[in-house]
């Protein structure tokens, strides 16, 4: 007996778009409005779900219409074999970038903005001068369901701790550097590169673009057993090397962020004086994009932009 496929003969495959719908945005009424369905029809397809995989699969809280454990185990390869399928069936069209007119939106930090987006949008200029980008803040990291929709196009950003990315989110490393501190040109103490004992009796500048309660480096240092005292914490990079070059704060940022904001402000750039894991962007994308010419395509431009980041 071919047993092959037992499982999915039993199921009507049509109730796994309204599974991946679901998923993404966890309302019965936004799910059905993307499907064309009534909401009336979507509840009872998913009834027909429920019944055929033996779980709830989704309960309401709130508003909200959350997944359960078993359909949390699901998401992943339910996402990607829908966008397999999805790929295989929608014929390959050339994407003609000289001549696109097509707007793509990146979710991005404004260091990810600031540092790295000028060498990419200077190469667009030539290539596809056309091509219209959207930048929206990011959000930390973003959710599955604004990649999928193609609401955001890429997110462009670092991954603090290496958490399991959300189902049907793929990550590519983007562009690497060092950790350099920064200190102002007239700062009355730090005149060549500053100790351990130096780095941790200054006074710091941080920048959490996410509210978040502590940086990156603070993680770094409570591993080697010490603290640094944060005098100023920013959403967001650009105040800083102002910040820096008027008092005696000292600030930790990755090199191509150093140099540029170097060219601001009169700052001197430092070596770290222990060892920090090199600051990695990435670049976030949905499966279901993954493979079409024009995300193909961009992408690749995007890993050919990476930018300077030593001096001189």
């Amino acid at each position: 007996m071919n047993i092959m496929h037992q499982g999915l003969r039993q199921l009507d495959l049509n109730l796994l778009l309204v599974f991946d719908a679901l998923v993404r945005h966890r309302s019965v009424r936004l799910a059905s409005d993307e499907l064309a369905m009534s909401a009336s029809a979507l509840s009872h397809a998913l009834a027909r779900l429920r019944n055929a995989l033996a779980d709830e699969l989704f309960v309401r809280v709130g508003n909200e219409m959350r997944p359960t454990a078993a359909a949390e185990r699901m998401m992943r390869p339910i996402g990607e074999a829908l966008a397999l399928l999805n790929a295989g069936l929608t014929p390959t069209r050339r994407f003609d970038a000289a001549a696109s007119d097509r707007t793509f939106v990146f979710a991005a930090t404004d260091y990810t903005a600031f540092a790295v987006l000028p060498a990419f949008i200077a190469r667009m200029q030539k290539v596809a001068p056309k091509l219209r980008f959207k930048v929206v803040y990011s959000r930390g990291r973003e959710s599955a369901d604004e990649l999928a929709s193609g609401r955001i196009d890429f997110a462009l950003g670092y991954e603090e701790d290496e958490l399991p990315l959300p189902a049907g989110v793929e990550s590519t490393d983007w562009f690497s550097d060092d950790y350099v501190v920064i200190a102002s040109k007239r700062h009355p103490s730090i005149r060549r590169a500053p100790t351990l004992a130096q780095y941790l009796a200054a006074r710091h500048v941080v920048v959490t673009p996410w509210n978040e309660t502590r940086g990156s480096i603070d993680l770094v240092l409570e591993r080697l057993g010490v603290t640094r005292e944060v005098a100023v914490q920013l959403p967001s990079v650009l105040a800083a090397p102002f910040i820096i070059a008027h008092t005696d704060l000292l600030m930790t940022v990755p090199q191509h962020a150093a140099l540029i904001l170097q060219k601001a402000a009169p700052v001197t750039i430092f070596p770290a004086p222990f060892a920090v894991p090199q600051y990695t962007l990435k670049i976030y994308q949905h499966t279901r994009h993954v493979g079409t010419a024009a995300h193909t395509w961009l992408r690749d431009q995007l890993l050919r932009s990476v930018p300077e980041s030593k001096p001189r």
